[in-house]
């Protein structure tokens, strides 16, 4: 909220990536939210103006996938193997000293960093398991609500180390959401009986009714799938538009002609995908002598199916991504060049930072640039949101609900 109206004049608005640039003043209500799109210099009365001379406004930027429970531990959790396992492998011993404090601490120095460099909205799995309990549950659902006037946090139930045991896996789950978790979340490819583990959280949303969002075959093997239960489930759930599947790599292990059957079942099902490219490039394909692959989903075909498609961060600065800003442009460049976007595509690229994502968290409603939606805006000084993509912007200032809160 904020305290009277105000309105932003000489402004660049594109609203839409694909379209060119518009000028015009943007009417902000005391709720936040947009009042209204007008011609430059048109009078408005009892409002506080704010010039921002000429520069670009495009939507806040949503980062969908991350761990902050795990961020910023690069310094000590070492992954000497370098891949998935490794990485499990080593988080595991450091979460079991791991204090709810520590995750805090750095888990807002990453929240921050995103902030300032336009994320308005992210979603962070974070972890149920025998190491860490519910402490990392705790530790985000504490900066959720400290920072719920400059940053849309939802908290994923991201019950990863202990599908092994049914018991254990639903009683932390279950201590969770009761806590107050938005989103369920898991890992089927690495429970011991994975389709009672996906059943498990299939039962455990339509009870609570939260989304799903799943790390769902994040490996290369293609025999060992479960595509299929996930969109039998959400059609037997009626869940369709309420379910995310993140990494999805072993869609590249197969050929195109097994693939695309799951990719029109994803579609038919409403199911939306997250690309990781960091995390994916780094710890797929370390095992291959040559050749190694990208680790990618297929994004393009998902795309052309009618999949909403998003790119996220994934891991910044831990065991399973050593590197990592906060920024979700320097993401979306990434997805543009390891993912084969277009040439030309670089709006597209945008879009899967920005109004993608935004959808497949549940916040089309009030996202964007338009009359009703929230004020969650970044200025900048780029030509336009294509620009954004191909070299960033090295002056920004980032509102939420109309307030500034980052940059000036």
């Amino acid at each position: 909220m904020i305290d009277k109206p105000k309105i932003l004049r000489g402004a660049r608005v594109q609203a839409d990536a694909h379209q060119a640039p518009q000028r015009q003043d943007i009417l902000i209500g005391t709720d936040g939210r947009i009042s209204a799109l007008l011609p430059p210099g048109t009078a408005v009365e009892a409002c506080e103006p704010q010039d921002i001379g000429g520069k670009l406004v495009v939507p806040g930027l949503v980062d969908a996938h991350q761990h902050l429970d795990k961020s910023r531990t690069i310094t000590r959790v070492d992954n000497p193997r370098g891949d998935l396992e490794g990485a499990v492998l080593a988080f595991r011993t450091y979460a079991a000293g791991m204090t709810r404090a520590d995750i805090v601490t750095r888990a807002e120095q990453t929240i921050a960093a995103c902030s300032a460099r336009g994320t308005v909205a992210l979603r962070s799995h974070t972890n149920l398991d025998p190491e860490s309990g519910t402490r990392g549950i705790e530790a985000l659902l504490e900066l959720r609500e400290r920072w719920r006037q400059r940053m849309r946090l939802q908290v994923v139930a991201f019950a990863s180390g202990v599908p092994a045991d049914g018991a254990d896996a639903g009683n932390l789950l279950a201590a969770a959401l009761a806590l107050g978790a938005d989103v369920i979340g898991g890992t089927p490819a690495r429970a011991a009986d994975a389709l009672s583990f996906i059943n498990l959280l299939f039962a455990a949303a339509e009870k609570s009714g939260l989304p799903i969002d799943l790390h769902l075959d994040e490996h290369l093997d293609p025999q060992r799938l479960h595509f299929d239960a996930v969109i039998e489930r959400t059609r037997a759930h009626g869940m369709q538009g309420r379910v995310v599947v993140s990494h999805s790599s072993a869609l590249f292990a197969l050929p195109l002609a097994q693939a695309m059957p799951i990719i029109d079942g994803l579609a038919a099902a409403g199911i939306g995908a997250i690309t990781l490219p960091a995390a994916n490039l780094f710890l797929q394909g370390r095992g291959a002598d040559r050749l190694p692959p990208r680790g990618l989903t297929r994004v393009n075909d998902l795309a052309r199916a009618g999949v909403t498609v998003a790119c996220a961060s994934d891991n910044i600065q831990d065991p399973f991504v050593p590197t990592g800003s906060g920024d979700m442009l320097e993401i979306a460049r990434w997805t543009m060049l390891a993912a084969h976007l277009g040439s030309h595509e670089l709006a597209r690229a945008f879009d899967m930072a920005s109004v993608n994502p935004a959808r497949l968290m549940g916040l089309e409603a009030d996202y964007g640039i338009r009359a009703g939606a929230r004020a969650d805006l970044l200025i900048t000084d780029a030509p336009d949101a294509a620009d954004l993509v191909a070299g960033g912007a090295l002056a920004r200032m980032v509102m939420v609900a109309g307030r500034v809160v980052a940059g000036a």
